[in-house]
């Protein structure tokens, strides 16, 4: 029981360095500037109307990749609504002192990031699918995540963990449902 009490110490202490890190040492203009706009590439409405207009708009294999992506951002968002409920972690905002905080901030739990998960989600579908944009849809997402962490909303820790479920949600999706459009035909 100590070893865990140390760890959880240990993690605290270091979750907050960064946090603060982040939060605070980077502050600049253009971070102020792009940050708050990044962060939305992982919210619900732009994440669930990008899939949306990708199924409606283009045909296969996009359309695929885009129902194999919506279908692992619902799995992943399941998992970490049923995983805040029980953290009930405070955001950070709420819990520590000298915040940057965005305006009209989250007031639901923080542990894990539905954002970072969700962009993470959408990310390695479409990289694994696509791999030549890997390289622009991987950092969006690293950014995502970042920006939740400077906007005050969120711990590192949050946003690792929501990137690690985004990624196990997209490769079980794609491993065990490699066929997923034919399923959900009423889609086209």
């Amino acid at each position: 029981m100590f070893e865990i009490n140390r760890l959880v110490s240990w993690l605290t202490i270091h979750d907050n360095r960064i946090f603060f890190m982040i939060n605070k040492q980077w502050r600049c203009r253009f971070f102020d500037l792009c940050l708050p706009k990044i962060t939305h590439l992982g919210g619900a409405t732009f994440t669930l109307s990008l899939l949306f207009a990708l199924i409606i708009l283009f045909p296969d294999p996009i359309r695929s990749s885009a129902i194999t992506a919506l279908v692992s951002v619902t799995i992943s968002q399941i998992f970490v609504q049923i995983i805040k409920k029980l953290s009930c972690r405070r955001r950070p905002y709420l819990k520590l002192t000298d915040v940057n905080t965005c305006s009209n901030p989250l007031k639901d739990y923080s542990f894990p990031s539905g954002h970072t998960t969700a962009a993470f989600a959408v990310a390695i579908v479409f990289a694994v699918q696509y791999p030549f944009i890997a390289l622009t849809l991987l950092p969006l997402a690293i950014l995502v995540g970042i920006s939740r962490m400077y906007l005050g909303l969120h711990y590192p820790t949050d946003c690792i963990i929501g990137a690690a479920i985004g990624v196990v949600s997209s490769i079980a999706t794609i491993t065990f449902f490699p066929e997923l459009s034919s399923y959900l035909s009423f889609l086209k």
